[in-house]
């Protein structure tokens, strides 16, 4: 996802705030949003940074390849951490990112034709896309190690989301809503956005290429049920929501005042705080008092050339130091438990009363028949 970037610019304007009637369904999710560098839409990066990592023991060393998303490498990202801490606690070993610019979709299509895989492990892979690849593939494109990986064993229970152990996490996010609440009250529940009172005043993103949107899809798939959630969105269309085409673009446009809420993170209020932050526009809901856990997964692909070696980096992932490098890097909570990034992080990160997800089994048969379901509804709303 590119919400670190964005913020960092924080105020800059962005261009292409798209409506949905406009957009097509190229992409699954945010991720995957790197330049085209190579043959196979890739771009190969390997930047290092300054490591905090006590060195221990030397592997055999070796390249590692990790394909990953475009804001997950560069300056000051988890993924730049990594490289460096990892690469200096095992001698003689380098680490190269890729960023495809179709994310794992382009690791679909190349399995399907038979075309060799040029990583080792993919970053930033959610319940959706696990499916998908699953779905699409008359072979497993993911190796089940989850169950045999040091540390494994203290992932938080709601995040494991993949019954064959094939697609670990390393941190999530909360859906939520921020709010304005200089012009608007909170709204506590799914319902409540159906109110005159909150005509126009809702932006989320596009399901079919947007994690958050997807995720804020799903949520009103558990509070309506499945029988019901499109003629919630029918009413919700019908009171004005704005669904743009991810979150960059939606929340330049809360930021902007076009309308006093958005679906986005329950950190929000992690990056924006301080003295001279106008905190009342950083309010978090927490509708039915939920918030969706969208958790990100590492997995290794079933043709890695150095599978040993990307073991170790996903144990390493796991320990304390690097889940508290991460969390606060990619503003996420960590995946390991009893894991406190920092004293501010604690202050300002928020966890729903309760979490909400749908497991892989949940959406094997169903998700892309939800979307499409919910794309047709939305388009011609």
């Amino acid at each position: 996802m590119d919400r670190r970037q964005f913020l960092r610019r924080s105020s800059a304007g962005v261009a292409g705030l798209a409506m949905l009637a406009g957009c097509t369904g190229a992409g699954e999710g945010d991720n995957g949003s790197g330049a085209n560098g190579s043959s196979n839409g890739t771009e190969t990066t390997g930047t290092g940074a300054d490591s905090t990592a006590t060195t221990g023991s030397a592997s055999s060393g070796g390249t590692l390849r990790v394909a990953t998303y475009s804001s997950f490498t560069g300056e000051d990202t988890a993924g730049n951490w990594l490289k460096s801490a990892f690469e200096e606690e095992n001698s003689g070993t380098t680490v190269e990112f890729l960023t495809p610019e179709n994310g794992v979709n382009q690791y679909v299509q190349r399995a399907k034709q038979g075309a060799p895989i040029d990583a080792d492990l993919y970053v930033g892979l959610n319940t959706a896309e696990l499916v998908r690849a699953r779905k699409k593939l008359d072979k497993p494109l993911f190796q089940s190690i989850g169950g045999s990986l040091d540390g494994a064993d203290g992932l938080k229970k709601p995040l494991r989301i993949d019954p064959k152990k094939r697609a670990v996490p390393y941190d999530t996010g909360y859906i939520s809503l921020v709010y304005n609440e200089n012009e608007v009250e909170e709204p506590k529940t799914f319902d409540s956005l159906l109110e005159s009172r909150y005509e126009g005043d809702l932006i989320t993103e596009n399901a079919q290429q947007s994690d958050p949107g997807r995720a804020f899809l799903l949520w009103s798939i558990i509070a309506k049920g499945e029988e019901n959630y499109l003629d919630y969105w029918e009413q919700l269309v019908g009171n004005g929501v704005k669904v743009l085409s991810d979150w960059e673009p939606a929340y330049q446009a809360y930021s902007d005042g076009e309308a006093p809420m958005v679906v986005s993170y329950s950190t929000d209020q992690v990056y924006y705080h301080g003295p001279d932050v106008d905190m009342a526009k950083h309010q978090l809901g927490f509708l039915n008092d939920q918030g969706y856990a969208n958790p990100e997964t590492m997995a290794l692909f079933e043709s890695a050339n150095n599978p040993q070696l990307a073991r170790t980096f996903m144990e390493f992932v796991l320990t304390e130091e690097a889940q508290s490098k991460i969390a606060v890097k990619n503003v996420q909570f960590p995946a390991v438990k009893d894991v406190t990034p920092s004293e501010e992080f604690d202050k300002y990160a928020k966890e729903p009363p309760e979490t909400v997800t749908h497991s892989y089994d949940e959406l094997a048969g169903s998700v892309e028949s939800w979307v499409e379901e919910w794309s047709r509804l939305v388009a011609s709303g």
